[in-house]
């Protein structure tokens, strides 16, 4: 059987959607979110009902309140019979021609099973409310370029009914929590399906019960996410707030999640048939699946422990995000052992060897997540190369201790954690304009260069005039976006009508526009540009040059010095600094790719080295906007000096916080005023930035192909993937040999 037959699962229809027969293709379309990367299909959907699409942008929800006699006009309108058969013969031809994928031209011979790919969260779209920010971002883009590639691949997760918090900003500048509770039957998701048409649940072990997991699926192109959701009534009401809220701020709860999500999920897998070939953990919160998987093969094959630990890394992967301390979870080892000592026992691991396991030094009380990763996987990756590098010196000593880690090591030459930079998921994030013009000047399949290294010297071929206008439409609608969400804001704090009238002209889009969005941790420092606010008046309140900061962004509910941040920012741009800065509240994956559509320039100036990767300024490099970046994360790779973007202050600073921010915040201030104003401003009688317009097409050539998420996932497959399969296999050729002896 071709593995990719094992991920046809069967749903259950739970939404009474009511279609004419010419249409039955809709409801197929709006269940699988490749329409969230496919313009025409989301354009299609606006189409139905402009209206309900502007409101819900969730195709599932537009085709629920369409009023059935809507249909008659569809059926006589020409135009959109002829887009709806286009784009449905579309999506067959893309979900059906697996055999003609990039994956089966390249590796034709794989006969293993799936990837299995586990991420606490994931952002697919603003519909559903299942990730907080950049490792769910990026966990969606990994699973879109694995659908576009034809890679087999399933990926795992939890269905949060409660998703992450949606922002708002009171008038005094506090940030507020908001945790709508979602109908899942009202988005693009459905329940798994038995043979028999039942709802599959799957059993997970607690202590003293056995709490069910329903699950869901989304499918994303040809990549099927398994969701578990425990808010069933089966479950004792104190078990089913499990998977209510995404990072909840109670460390035992956060634990019992990521043992529902790591157990769960394997046992999901198990209910559905599904064999992977391949583990691949994204972060530490779903290490717990190691154990299960332990449990399984002492089950089956009688082993011992350690013999069956060694056995089952062989084909189990990890990624390491972050070398800040709060991405690398841990818990009290009690509370550990709480949770996971009936699994030790059932296959005889003893308690001490298994908390050994989970320390990141020898005599630690703490379990570490990262720690019990690495033991219990053959390979471990950052996501840029100063990432590898940094958590590679936080973890050698892990590796030289194991021997098999070790030994791995001694024999490749590698240093215990590889790089394998992030990269963007393409058609998620450029804007239409953009795109419009590549296809115009590197052709209608354009996106086949993302794997190419030549072709994109074509940019610098696109005529300034064109690339100009076409980014000047995109500002024009990010600032339709900002007003909107603004006058909402207002309306809120009780302004008056006039005041809301005004916000139609204290948007300046025709200004340069410098954009901050991110997670507001401390370490990204986002008021370092605020340090010295009589010289950054300066540079703001120039009325033949003016420039506009737009800032976006939450803080997790329990980090109050981000809570601070924000609201000093908020301040600030209802103060001294109205009409110059500006906050948006609840920022999410709509208002991400407003932003990086948009803006001119993207500043980033997190500590340097604690910026794992970053993915926001890939998002704005390939719509030609500029970054101004610390060299950290993945922009050391990409920068190119003088031709695509600007580095802020200096790569070592000796450690010296302070002497860092001091330099940096210098050299900041005299790039923007000295170098990035005056160069965004330079103009020719025809209002042409020249000079502006040729490094944004260095900024489109030299990084969209490099930062692609299709070369992250080529790279998986190639260096981590297809290696640790054949780990696997040789495994399995060792147990066959071993039974026939």
């Amino acid at each position: 059987m071709d593995c990719h037959d094992e991920l046809k699962i069967p749903t259950l229809h739970v939404t009474d959607i009511e279609l004419p027969r010419e249409f039955e293709k809709l409801y197929e379309l709006a269940y699988n979110l490749w329409w969230s990367w496919t313009p025409s299909a989301r354009s299609l959907f606006a189409a139905i009902d402009s209206g309900k699409w502007a409101h819900y942008r969730n195709p599932v929800e537009v085709l629920i309140n369409v009023d059935p006699r809507h249909w008659y006009a569809l059926l006589a309108d020409e135009s959109f019979l002829s887009r709806y058969r286009n784009l449905t013969e579309q999506l067959d031809e893309y979900t059906h021609s697996v055999d003609q994928s990039w994956f089966a031209r390249h590796h034709g011979h794989y006969r293993g099973g799936p990837v299995a790919y586990f991420s606490m969260e994931y952002g697919l779209h603003q519909s559903l409310a299942i990730y907080s920010g950049g490792l769910g971002v990026l966990s969606g883009d990994h699973c879109k370029s694995a659908s576009d590639l034809g890679l087999p691949m399933v990926a795992v997760g939890l269905l949060y009914r409660r998703g992450y918090f949606k922002q708002t900003i009171d008038a005094e500048g506090v940030q507020q929590h908001i945790y709508p509770d979602y109908d899942f039957t009202r988005l693009p998701l459905r329940p798994v399906a038995t043979g028999t048409g039942r709802e599959v649940v799957v059993s997970v072990p607690f202590p003293g019960r056995d709490i069910k997991a329903k699950l869901w699926l989304a499918q994303i192109g040809r990549v099927p996410l398994i969701l578990l959701d425990t808010d069933l009534y089966e479950n004792d009401p104190a078990d089913r707030p499990i998977t209510y809220q995404l990072y909840v701020r109670g460390r035992e709860m956060r634990l019992v999640q990521e043992y529902l999500l790591g157990v769960g999920g394997a046992r999901a897998l198990e209910a559905l048939g599904i064999n992977p070939s391949v583990w691949h953990l994204n972060e530490g919160h779903s290490v717990f699946l190691q154990l299960e998987r332990l449990r399984r093969l002492v089950a089956k094959t009688g082993q011992d422990a350690k013999s069956a630990l060694e056995q089952l890394r062989h084909n189990a992967v990890f990624t390491t995000h972050t070398p800040v301390p709060a991405g690398n979870e841990q818990f009290d080892g009690d509370l550990v052992r709480k949770y996971l000592q009936g699994v030790c026992d059932e296959v005889g691991l003893p308690a001490d060897d298994f908390h050994h396991l989970g320390q990141a030094h020898d005599g630690d009380a703490a379990f570490n997540l990262t720690a019990l990763a690495i033991r219990t996987t053959s390979w471990t990756n950052g996501v840029s190369k100063l990432n590898a590098e940094v958590t590679s010196n936080m973890w050698r000593h892990v590796f030289t201790a194991d021997p098999y880690l070790a030994d791995s090591l001694e024999k490749s030459g590698d240093p215990p954690i590889r790089p394998i930079t992030n990269g963007v998921h393409t058609s998620t994030w450029i804007g239409r304009e953009l795109e419009e013009v590549l296809q115009k000047y590197l052709g209608p399949r354009w996106h086949e260069l993302l794997l190419v290294p030549t072709g994109w010297d074509r940019v610098y071929e696109i005529p300034n005039k064109e690339l100009w206008s076409a980014h000047r439409s995109q500002k024009a609608r990010l600032g339709r976006f900002v007003r909107e969400v603004f006058r909402e804001q207002l309306a809120r704090h009780g302004s008056s009508p006039d005041e809301l009238r005004a916000v139609s002209s204290f948007f300046d889009p025709d200004a340069l526009i410098v954009g901050f969005a991110r997670r507001f941790a401390t370490y990204k420092r986002a008021k370092l540009i605020f340090s010295d606010l009589e010289r950054l008046r300066g540079l703001l309140f120039n009325d033949e040059r003016p420039v506009q900061l737009l800032f976006a962004g939450k803080a997790h509910p329990a980090d109050r010095p981000g809570q601070q941040l924000i609201q000093r920012i908020f301040e600030l741009s209802k103060g001294e600094f109205a009409g110059r800065v500006f906050f948006l509240e609840n920022y999410d994956m709509r208002m991400g790719q407003m932003l990086v559509q948009g803006v001119d320039v993207w500043l980033n100036n997190p500590r340097r080295p604690l910026e794992a990767s970053g993915t926001s300024g890939q998002k704005v490099a390939l719509n030609g906007g500029l970054n101004f970046s610390i060299l950290d994360g993945w922009w050391p790779e990409g920068f190119v000096h003088g031709k695509n973007g600007w580095a802020i202050g200096r790569e070592d600073h000796g450690g010296d916080e302070n002497a860092q921010d001091w330099s940096d915040v210098n050299h900041l201030y005299e790039t923007l005023g000295d170098v990035i104003v005056p160069l965004f401003y330079e103009r020719d009688p025809q209002d042409l930035p020249h000079r502006w317009l040729e490094m944004m097409k260095s900024s489109i050539a030299t990084l969209t192909s490099a930062f692609s998420a299709d070369r992250m996932v080529r790279d998986y497959i190639e260096k981590s993937y297809l290696p640790a399969y054949e780990r696997g296999r040789e495994d399995e050729i060792r147990r066959e040999a071993s039974a026939t002896t």
